[in-house]
């Protein structure tokens, strides 16, 4: 995998606009594998990784590693946290805890909601002109929680949030290559909605293989890939490799976009305006990034019958998941 996408357009490239990029969460089975990935883009400076426990460890070991970007971990403290995300060009959020035996679903989200809700202020207060990726689950949930934080603040940019869905397109662009016996980074499936269940809607029908859009299982597997490798990692874990790589990706397509590359398209969770009608404030859908964040909002375009009822079954779930992320903050404001 590394030597694909990322390793073409940034491990070996010319480093211009070289940045600060902190790990909130660094030492989780998501953070240490996606700091590992953001050591080697040469486009990091520094790399600043932030953990409740375990942060200074990760950050001496991957320091080791022969690239040019220097690393440091922080102290799990209020201080700690603020020194860590000072003067960070992009702030990725992968903390939060995996669900456990007996615990239910409202239990993980309250958890969740509550981490994300704290580390948001946190990057309110010291980093407010950062670019924030949310990779801490669930997505369509704790985009909208880091929103009303940024609006009680009085520093929101719908420009520089992003909820990280990117899983969705790496994974549906595997899949279909499985399926068709071609390489996977020539199969641009677009992925919009959200990032859980019936949220996630593949466009098989804009793609190299329009007939797609009819096979239930592919857009079953594209949905609930997730359930696939926590059944496969027996209870142990969830996907946190996979992710790791994907928001890497994302990480990635804002620097080369802070660099001037034009025509950097990913998808990914922000505050659209193609179903604000409906109550829906944010929607994951191509979007070309820029300097400055979020450049232009691309619409779905042409979809088929198929497609037309999975976006109306995602609707219904996403008002409610975004909803719940912003009752959340108004119920459970916290300090």
């Amino acid at each position: 995998m590394l030597a694909s996408r990322i390793q073409r357009r940034a491990f070996s490239a010319s480093a211009r606009n070289l940045s600060k990029v902190a790990v909130l969460g660094a030492a989780g089975g998501i953070g240490q594998p996606l700091s590992l990935l953001l050591k080697l883009n040469t486009r990091v400076t520094e790399l600043a990784l932030y953990d409740i426990r375990g942060g200074p460890g990760v950050a001496a070991d991957i320091s080791h590693v022969n690239t040019k970007s220097t690393v440091k971990g922080y102290d799990p403290t209020p201080s700690g946290l603020a020194e860590a995300l000072k003067g960070s060009d992009i702030v990725l959020i992968p903390a939060g805890v995996p669900r456990k035996p007996g615990m239910t679903r409202d239990d993980l989200f309250n958890t969740n909601a509550s981490i994300v809700r704290d580390l948001a202020k946190a990057v309110a207060e010291s980093a407010p002109e950062a670019k924030l990726l949310i990779i801490s689950n669930p997505v369509n949930s704790t985009v909208p929680i880091c929103a009303e934080v940024f609006k009680a603040r009085g520093v929101y940019n719908p420009k520089k949030l992003f909820g990280v869905t990117t899983l969705d397109v790496v994974r549906a662009s595997r899949f279909v290559s499985e399926i068709k016996g071609t390489d996977p980074k020539d199969e641009n499936i677009t992925v919009i909605g959200g990032h859980s269940g019936v949220t996630i809607v593949p466009l098989f029908s804009q793609s190299n293989h329009p007939e797609l859009s009819s096979n239930a299982e592919l857009v079953n597997r594209v949905q609930f890939g997730g359930d696939e490798v926590v059944k496969a990692k027996d209870g142990a874990g969830s996907a946190t490799l996979s992710m790791a790589f994907a928001g890497a990706r994302m990480a990635d397509a804002l620097l080369r976009a802070a660099d001037g590359e034009k025509g950097v398209i990913e998808p990914t969770f922000v505050e659209s305006p193609l179903y604000k009608d409906q109550g829906i404030e944010f929607f994951s859908t191509n979007v070309e990034l820029g300097p400055n964040g979020v450049e232009k909002i691309h619409p779905i375009g042409n979809i088929d019958a198929n497609e037309q009822k999975l976006v109306e079954a995602c609707l219904g779930d996403l008002k409610k998941n975004i909803a719940k992320g912003v009752a959340f903050v108004q119920e459970n404001p916290g300090n």
